[in-house]
């Protein structure tokens, strides 16, 4: 089984405790919650996410939930009377809808009780297309979600079948048309390009096929080949690779199909019909927001300090039992790791970087990126860095020349 590396950092107190400096920034910017359900049917052939197929899933999930609930006391006794209401909950996997609704609902009612959520919070749960269905979604909907985020991928079964997923092509589509009935706001779908055997066609007609489903979000990724995945090991058994022309070539497809459907860019790999169906706990992250993560190998950011929670979901699950933090290790960020922060997640952003505060090497290295079409001149001329489309395609290698 993959197990992912945790970061290296320094040990974290047991007791889950944060320096006074962290606490006294809660409120500056907006607060999540991320919830990790690490359960999975079955492994995808490209995944190399904290997940476990379970062999007891009933078993393990009580277990699981128990002290998933205990994290979230424990996140409530940490920050204290400083904590302020929840704008964002985010349930992601695995596959949280593995889970009954009933129990997707408990969890939810948990971070409710401990922070409350805020007027208009936004709470969205992850889910594959075969694991929902009407009452599930009316169940979930009637808790308080409301943005379902579905794992399409593609809409041609071969595609399917290479990426090892269960669900039939049209799955994605029509419980997407449910979630709608069902009463959700929002509905998005991700899709994955340039898996092997994936052609221009077979990409242009997924995307149509999700913009046929009348969804206001779709998120659009690049097939990465990740150590320990078994989509790594047919690579070194000879399986051809995603082609970097060709993964250009198939953004631009979807970037021109979907702005002419009305969805606009606003963050590399995510496009929306209007400002209010972006993701708002995922701007959270590009905005280095504050967020807690609960679960297995979760990761948290609170004013500056960031953690990460041990891997697997006993060892979890123990730590919560004997009134330990479940935090496997953090880091204090100094001022050189929230620049670098900024600048690498900021400017994924279509608002683009603030220049602002970020020095005169940092400003002339946008420049040099302007001129060679990787940065919008006039976005530049008022102070911010945004990428144009060629940027985007090398928006690592901007990151790291304005980094320097």
């Amino acid at each position: 089984m993959l197990v992912p590396a945790l970061p290296h950092g320094e040990p974290s107190p047991a007791d889950g405790a944060l320096p006074a400096g962290a606490l006294a920034r809660l409120g500056e910017r907006p607060f999540g919650v991320y919830v990790h359900v690490p359960f999975c049917a079955a492994r995808c052939s490209y995944c190399d996410f904290n997940t476990y197929v379970s062999g007891d899933l009933a078993h393990d999930a009580a277990a699981y939930l128990e002290a998933a609930r205990a994290e979230i006391r424990l996140a409530r006794r940490v920050l204290g009377d400083s904590a302020p209401a929840v704008d964002t909950v985010f349930f992601g996997g695995g596959t949280p809808t593995l889970l009954p609704a009933q129990r997707l609902a408990a969890l939810l009612d948990a971070v409710r009780a401990a922070f409350g959520l805020a007027p208009g919070a936004e709470v969205t749960v992850e889910a594959n297309p075969e694991t929902v269905e009407r009452d599930m979604l009316r169940a979930l909907r009637a808790a308080g979600f409301t943005r379902l985020s579905l794992g399409m991928q593609s809409a041609r079964e071969h595609v399917l079948a290479a990426l090892d997923r269960a669900h039939t092509p049209g799955r994605a589509v029509a419980a997407a048309a449910q979630a709608r009935e069902a009463g959700f706001e929002h509905v998005s779908l991700d899709l994955i390009y340039g898996t092997p055997a994936e052609t221009d066609g077979d990409w242009e007609a997924s995307l149509r096929a999700a913009l046929g489903a009348g969804v206001d979000h779709l998120s659009a990724y690049g097939l990465t080949v990740e150590p320990g995945t078994r989509l790594y090991a047919r690579v070194r058994a000879g399986a051809p690779t995603p082609d970097d022309d060709v993964l250009a070539r198939r953004y631009r497809i979807a970037d021109a199909l979907l702005a002419d459907a009305g969805l606009r860019w606003y963050e590399v790999a995510n496009w929306a019909a209007a400002p209010g169906a972006r993701c708002a706990h995922n701007l959270g992250y590009w905005r280095s927001a504050d967020w807690w993560g609960v679960g297995p190998g979760a990761h948290s950011h609170v004013g500056g300090v960031r953690w990460w929670n041990v891997l697997h979901p006993r060892a979890y699950a123990a730590r919560l039992r004997a009134g330990r933090s479940p935090a496997a290790g953090r880091e204090v960020l100094g001022a050189a790791e929230r620049r670098t922060e900024r600048i690498m997640l900021e400017l994924r952003l279509a608002d683009g970087l603030r220049l602002d505060g970020l020095g005169a090497a940092t400003r002339a290295a946008a420049r040099t990126e302007a001129a060679a079409g990787r940065l919008d001149p006039g976005a530049l001329h008022a102070g911010r860095a945004a990428l144009t489309l060629d940027g985007r395609l090398l928006g690592d290698a901007v990151a790291r020349a304005l980094v320097g």
